[in-house]
């Protein structure tokens, strides 16, 4: 994209010198974000980090990428950076496990629709994905959140359609096996779109946990739901890594 952007990364444990490999957490902010959202506002992602003995990275989706490589703006390539281009670099520079079993993505509002996009279209890569609050129904997110600048002309209902996760959720096989994890808040403005990706993934035989729980579309509710996302992850990882699980 000719453009540097930051990225926080979070390693376990207080032993840097320490011989041991750790599964990837990729976590993706929402709309109007940055890299630093989830360190700033779930301080206690260090302590998860520890706790789950994963490597938790956090990339910039700039302001309104929704982890597209856009077909109109060669300058917003979120799928090819975040998908590829972080992972490469995380797996060249910090102590993780180079295997699908051992890496995750998952993220809030944009983020979510990312997580699950990002996931199902890169099943070979990523062995588990998320979504918290997830902005998942893309193609009516057409005013307001800058979706049109990625996609370009909102009459374009079928350009609509591929990029959004609804769609590519019937390219699912079941050699993909991927473990999928979804949940919102019950007062959440966009609970019906986890809804209805509950009931398309439930029409096509797609394995999944779904949960809604009392919150909405705010950082309390986020800080909540990380937890439960991750340890849904470590048991994840544990089962195909053939360890013992958490608890």
């Amino acid at each position: 994209m000719n453009k540097t952007r930051k990225c926080v990364v979070i390693t376990p444990g207080k032993n840097k010198q320490s011989k041991e490999l750790y599964p990837t957490l990729y976590l993706l902010h929402g709309h109007g974000g940055n890299y630093a959202n989830w360190v700033n506002r779930v301080p206690a992602l260090q302590a998860y980090a520890d706790e789950y003995k994963m490597v938790i990275v956090c990339p910039d989706g700039e302001f309104s990428s929704w982890y597209f490589d856009s077909p109109i703006d060669s300058s917003m390539r979120y799928e090819t950076y975040v998908a590829k281009e972080i992972p490469a670099y995380i797996e060249a520079n910090y102590p993780v496990i180079k295997e699908r079993k051992a890496r995750a993505i998952t993220g809030l509002s944009m983020g979510g629709h990312g997580g699950l996009f990002l996931g199902f279209r890169h099943a070979d890569f990523f062995g588990a994905c998320g979504s918290m609050s997830g902005a998942l129904v893309i193609e009516v997110i057409t005013r307001g959140f800058q979706v049109e600048k990625r996609l370009g002309d909102t009459a374009n209902k079928q350009r609509y359609q591929e990029y959004s996760i609804m769609k590519e959720m019937e390219n699912y096989k079941k050699t993909d096996s991927l473990a999928i994890i979804i949940d919102c808040g019950t007062e959440d403005f966009v609970i019906e779109m986890s809804r209805a990706a509950h009931q398309k993934m439930l029409g096509l035989k797609i394995p999944h946990e779904y949960i809604e729980r009392p919150g909405r579309h705010d950082w309390r509710y986020w800080a909540n739901a990380v937890q439960y996302q991750m340890l849904f992850f470590r048991n994840y990882f544990d089962k195909a890594l053939n360890k013992k699980p958490a608890s």
